[in-house]
């Protein structure tokens, strides 16, 4: 998708400023991507307008692989689940990492209602 520079651009219902890009934004699939990693990536208790928003991953990222990989994928699905109403997640994958010491993880998702499923690729950091 190209940038979109003005508010005159946005042709979607949803839509949200771009991460690490000023002045550009995201809608429709793009906003999607985003607000799943940004779920993932948002320790609970830091938002001070939604204490419950975003995720618990990052508790388990110190526990043995094979500890943590289903509490990680228990709380990715709840906290997508819940803050991201516009999906049904299908699945959580752990992908494969430049450097093991980081967890990286494949969120496989559908819109309501329909079939084709997508997917949100997160890198969490440190395992």
């Amino acid at each position: 998708m190209s940038a979109i520079t003005t508010l005159a651009d946005i042709n979607a219902v949803d839509w949200q400023p771009k991460l690490g890009a000023p002045g550009e934004v995201v809608q429709g699939l793009d906003d999607i991507h985003q607000c799943i990693a940004t779920i993932l990536a948002t320790p609970k208790g830091t938002d001070p307008h939604r204490p419950t928003f975003g995720s618990d991953v990052w508790r388990h990222l110190d526990k043995p692989t094979t500890e943590a990989f289903p509490l990680v994928v228990r709380e990715a699905i709840d906290a997508v689940s819940l803050w991201e109403p516009r999906i049904d997640v299908v699945r959580v994958v752990r992908l494969p990492a430049e450097d093991p010491a980081n967890l990286r993880i494949r969120v496989d998702w559908r819109l309501k209602g329909r079939e084709e499923v997508r997917a949100t690729e997160v890198d969490l950091g440190s395992a």
